[in-house]
């Protein structure tokens, strides 16, 4: 880590159509105004250039993919080195005829790539068919170098995976961070809704703690209509934060607009936290076989 301090800010967008120029020009803005403040480092939620476009399957959607590199990363490449900033991005890869990702892609105050990462985890579950889209990663848990640090850059289902977060701090990660595209069904009871986010809270803070390193969570927001029928569309409920490396909240966005967040971390307290809690020294690994089974004997 070459810093004590970082300012790490973040983006909680409504994306309102799959214009991609037009999407990437309204991140510019918010980018250039989170600079102005301070911001070292940023991070853009989930699939920021279009809708969420997995609430149904349609392979005319394949069309929204595009090449790494390719004009999106020239253009977020070109805005990183204008703003001389590290930059994390999540476009919706074509990497073959027949073969996407959702891969982040992150630029240190250059137009040159970092590194990227691939999606792990695909879901597919109602209003989230992601396996018809994404081929599931192959790049392995693997932080990214910058100037900043090493970056363990994760993808929204991810998330709830404690493996995925311990293996990025394993490798070395500084912090973690998880571009996000999540909701409500508006069929659920407000009572369900809470659960559903309190949980979303809970898990990601829960790496924080288990890993002793902050989390940065970019989540997208606003209603966006299912162009099936009868379908009631998602909600995405925003709720950005970065928690500290004790799963602290150091800033949270509200569930309904639009926001970006500055955040002064103090890196120097993963240090002190990982001298206090030892988890990496106490882990048995000598008893943790089972865990690269699908499930027990």
């Amino acid at each position: 880590m070459n810093k004590h301090h970082i300012k790490i800010g973040l983006i909680q967008a409504a994306v309102k159509s799959n214009q991609k120029l037009e999407n990437w020009h309204q991140s510019a803005n918010k980018i250039r105004e989170l600079v102005k403040q301070g911001a070292e480092c940023i991070l853009l939620q989930e699939l920021h250039s279009t809708q969420y476009f997995c609430q149904d399957e349609n392979v005319d959607t394949f069309d929204l993919a595009e090449p790494i590199p390719g004009p999106a990363t020239d253009f977020f490449g070109d805005l990183a080195k204008e703003c001389n900033v590290v930059l994390i991005t999540s476009l919706f890869e074509k990497r073959a005829s027949g073969l996407y990702h959702n891969t982040a892609v992150v630029f240190d105050r250059s137009n040159e790539i970092a590194g990227k990462y691939r999606k792990m985890h695909i879901p597919d579950d109602p209003g989230f068919y992601e396996k018809f889209y994404f081929t599931p990663g192959d790049l392995g848990f693997e932080p990214i170098d910058t100037s900043i640090g090493k970056l363990g850059v994760l993808v929204c289902w991810d998330q709830w995976y404690p493996e995925a977060a311990r293996l990025m701090a394993m490798n070395g990660a500084d912090i973690l961070f998880y571009p996000t595209a999540i909701g409500w069904d508006k069929r659920d009871t407000l009572d369900e809704q809470k659960r559903q986010q309190g949980a979303w809270e809970t898990i990601q803070r829960a790496h924080a703690v288990a890993n002793s390193v902050p989390v940065v969570v970019a989540n997208r927001v606003g209603f966006e209509a299912s162009p099936i029928k009868n379908d009631p569309g998602i909600l995405f409920w925003g709720h950005s934060f970065v928690a500290g490396p004790q799963g602290e909240v150091l800033a949270m966005a509200g569930d309904d607009e639009e926001e970006t967040l500055i955040v002064d971390v103090d890196m120097t307290r993963t240090e002190t936290v990982k001298r206090v809690w030892p988890y990496f020294r106490d882990r048995r690994i000598d008893a943790y076989e089972l865990l690269t089974k699908r499930w027990g004997n």
